[in-house]
């Protein structure tokens, strides 16, 4: 893709759309896809290029994030790892927003940026519990998996995996990301290269799930 969009008599301007897992490739081999990917456009100079590294996307049509919020609204925080782990969040819609407003922008060209719903320093497992259960009056307690049961899941699933040829979310390499420390991204970058802001913070975002009735 990268040789036919140079050989363009005018090459389109290029977004891609990378994560913020990239910056630390050895954990997965999603981590590492997404990471070298970004190492293949570096070899692309002269390609107009924007990169956008988005933390943990939720909203319509998500899959992953969407069952750990019908968890919470039963009052239950299923726990990978430490609760004092630190992610940040964004709505699709702040997403697509900040997509866009990239794509406009002059000043991204030749960027790789972060972006988040605007939370300084993200949340941790207790944050997001405490605002989850605000929202839906009720208490969340935190349930954290032992480590060996979740680590015996993850394996059994990858097992079952090779031979189904089904794609499970719960394999030992997803399991390392779940559980890394830190991935907490940050707007400055963006902000001064587009004017973009989130307008979606988490509580006006479970607001819009729009969940079925339990």
């Amino acid at each position: 893709m990268l040789r036919a969009i140079t050989a363009q008599p005018r090459p389109p301007r290029l977004l891609l759309l990378s994560s913020i897992v990239a910056r630390e490739p050895n954990l997965s081999w999603y981590s590492h896809s997404k990471w070298e990917g970004e190492q293949q456009l570096e070899g692309f100079a002269d390609i107009n290029r924007t990169v956008i590294r988005p933390p943990a996307v939720y909203g319509p049509g998500d899959k992953e994030m969407l069952p750990i919020f019908q968890l919470m609204r039963r009052g239950i925080a299923v726990v990978p790892g430490s609760p004092e782990v630190r992610m940040s969040l964004i709505h699709v819609s702040d997403l697509v927003d900040a997509i866009i407003a990239c794509l406009q922008s002059d000043a991204a060209s030749g960027q790789t940026l972060t972006l988040c719903d605007g939370r300084p320093n993200g949340y941790n497992w207790h944050e997001l519990a405490a605002i989850a259960a605000q929202h839906w009056s009720r208490r969340v307690r935190l349930l954290r998996i032992p480590r060996w049961l979740l680590d015996t899941a993850a394996a059994l699933n990858s097992r079952l995996a090779s031979i189904t040829g089904s794609a499970p979310m719960l394999t030992p390499p997803k399991l390392r990301e779940l559980r890394h420390d830190d991935w907490v991204a940050d707007n400055t970058a963006i902000t001064a290269a587009t004017g973009w802001t989130p307008a979606v913070g988490l509580r006006e975002g479970l607001q819009l799930l729009k969940l079925p009735p339990l």
